[in-house]
């Protein structure tokens, strides 16, 4: 029996008014004079029939010039979808069940329907079964899912018998949720008598006399955990708690989702796949197609999961759902240094009322990407700042250099395209196949070039900014977090494209980064900054890698492993006899 296909069209990137409109020309249906794809009366954009779909409209999918329409093969169904959008839209076929007393981490591209899920579960999104026109009876969704643990479990929120507690994605919203300062909201909602411990462990005083839309995006991460472990709950949910926090504080806020939730059911959305593996007691691969379908697989052990989806391919179910695997198998070796040296730079100073920073002198070859680690609040970005001459230092001068800048927190406010944006950065060099294979290509951009960036997610903000840096013709390229919001995928994809970029054009990179697989894949040399959070940071010179590695993980005291099937980095679990050796030999960071 040949499997259903669909059409998926994504409505921001289908442009009627610009192209030749292919997909109706192209279409078999038209072509043999009825009626397959046409302009919805509705949003104007391209449409079909779900169950007209074909595939031979695989070339209406191929001639679309903005690559707005996928054709795809949907799972074998035995049965309809748990939730469908809307009319050609993304549908989720399956969803995780909670258990008791279980971490469950959720691993999975973006756009696959990890969020989506969560908004089910936790009460935010009501499912339709597919049938996007109706709303469906809560009774009808309960008879049909009776017999499974889903359904007692969704008996239980829709008849307000579960207490849910749920971290949401999309923490720079907070600020339109909620006014007022931190500490007000705080003990509003400390139904757990904890908010005295995690202002401690999380370093909260200092902002607790601050108004919520004064925080940066660290501290808005570090509220809306803290608010969500303060509640009362039978379950707790976190969409991707690590973004933008450091690596200081992901192992912290870790170990305090494992202590804080042990007597409840938690399921955890990450992409750092250290935090990932440290954190959670089982694993659930979501796969599929993006903004197509997705698909919940069984629970498995940390190791196991993780390894399957880096190799693509789950055993249990034979489904191969990459063509590829994901491989960690070494960190390439740092590049040996070039006697050219790019930047110099002297004993830098710069204070301000409540933060000083100070830095010991330093160099950098040409080739060569430094990497900078180190917790929040320590002057990493003023660093960067104060090399890229947007802040002067009260000590030291800086040579300036051509340098393209790529900031912590990203400007989607710009009034152009992807298009317009980068042809600006690039000049001439847009035009060549160069850049059209290197940077549009390897990046995925090319399919969404006519998007406005006020549009875009943030991933697709993050690769855009980072094609961006990369375009311009510099002397140091200069990058804060470019892994944010960037999945697994394409983590180690976008490392790959910085780090062969830097390379080739014998340039100099600095990058500061808090997954620490990405810097250890990017970084040649590193810089380890110390201090008190808030208060004062400094950092000494360069390191080579591997003592700067060491010199951070002793700091987090954790020891680091390689993971001997698939070459990914673990954390040793404390006590661990591999985790004692390396203490006793003071390898923290194995090769």
């Amino acid at each position: 029996m040949p499997r259903k296909v669909t059409a998926i069209i994504s409505k921001d990137k289908c442009f009627p008014n610009k192209c030749s409109r292919e997909c109706i020309k192209y279409c078999p249906i038209n072509r043999s004079g009825g009626e397959g794809f046409r302009l919805s009366e509705i949003t104007g954009k391209a449409e079909i029939d779900e169950k007209l779909v074909l595939e031979a409209h695989k070339i209406s999918a191929k001639m679309c010039p903005y690559e707005a329409i996928k054709i795809v093969n949907l799972p074998e169904e035995k049965q309809q979808p748990f939730h469908q959008y809307g009319k050609n839209m993304f549908r989720l076929y399956t969803l995780p069940t909670p258990k008791g007393s279980t971490i469950i981490g959720i691993i999975g591209r973006n756009g696959i329907g990890k969020s989506t899920a969560l908004s089910i579960l936790s009460g935010n999104l009501k499912p339709n079964l597919g049938d996007y026109q109706e709303d469906i009876p809560e009774n009808e969704i309960l008879e049909k899912y009776s017999t499974t643990l889903l359904g007692k479990y969704l008996e239980k929120l829709f008849n307000e018998k579960i207490k849910i507690s749920y971290k949401p994605q999309r923490i720079e919203l907070l600020p339109k949720a909620y006014t007022g300062k931190v500490y007000e909201l705080l003990k509003k909602i400390d139904e757990r008598n904890l908010l005295n411990k995690l202002k401690q462990e999380l370093n909260l005083e200092q902002l607790q006399n601050r108004n919520i839309n004064e925080l940066s995006g660290g501290e808005l991460q570090k509220i809306a955990i803290a608010a969500c472990l303060l509640k009362q709950a039978d379950v707790y949910y976190f969409d991707e708690p690590m973004s933008f926090l450091d690596i200081t504080t992901r192992i912290k806020v870790a170990g305090l989702i494992k202590e804080l939730t042990k007597n409840s059911a938690c399921l955890v959305i990450e992409h750092d796949l250290t935090a990932l593996d440290y954190i959670s007691d089982e694993i659930q691969i979501v796969y599929g197609e993006p903004s197509a379908y997705g698909v919940f697989s069984t629970s498995k052990s940390v190791r196991r999961g993780i390894n399957e989806y880096l190799a693509g391919y789950i055993p249990d179910e034979n489904l191969r759902f990459r063509d590829y695997a994901i491989k960690f198998s070494q960190s390439p070796k740092p590049q040996e240094k070039s006697p050219k040296i790019a930047l110099t730079y002297p004993e830098l100073e710069k204070t301000y009322p409540q933060f000083s920073l100070h830095t010991s002198p330093g160099s950098l070859h040409k080739g060569e990407v430094l990497g900078i680690v180190g917790a929040n609040s320590l002057g990493k970005s003023t660093f960067l700042k104060l090399l890229a001459g947007i802040e002067q230092p009260d000590k030291g001068e800086v040579k300036k250099l051509k340098l393209a800048y790529k900031p912590q927190y990203l400007d989607s406010s710009i009034n152009k395209t992807v298009l317009e944006f980068l042809k600006e950065k690039a000049g001439s060099s847009f035009n060549s196949g160069w850049y059209k294979q290197n940077i549009l290509e390897k990046l995925g951009l090319q399919y969404i070039l006519n998007n406005p960036i006020s549009t875009l997610s943030g991933g697709e903000l993050q690769k855009t900014h980072i094609a961006a840096c990369l375009s311009q013709d510099v002397e140091l390229i200069a990058m804060d977090e470019p892994s944010a919001f960037i999945d697994v995928e394409d983590r180690l994809k976008t490392a790959e494209i910085i780090k062969e970029f830097i390379v080739k054009k014998e340039i100099t990179g600095i990058i500061i980064d808090h997954d620490i697989q990405f810097i250890d894949y990017l970084a040649d040399s590193m810089l380890v900054f110390e201090g008190i959070p808030g208060k004062k940071g400094y950092v000494h010179e360069p390191m080579d890698k591997q003592p700067g590695m060491n010199k951070l993980l002793s700091m987090l005291d954790i020891t680091y492993r390689a993971d001997k099937e698939s070459g990914r980095r673990r954390i040793n679990k404390p006590g661990s006899q591999l985790d004692q050796q390396q203490r006793q030999k003071g390898e923290y960071y194995y090769v």
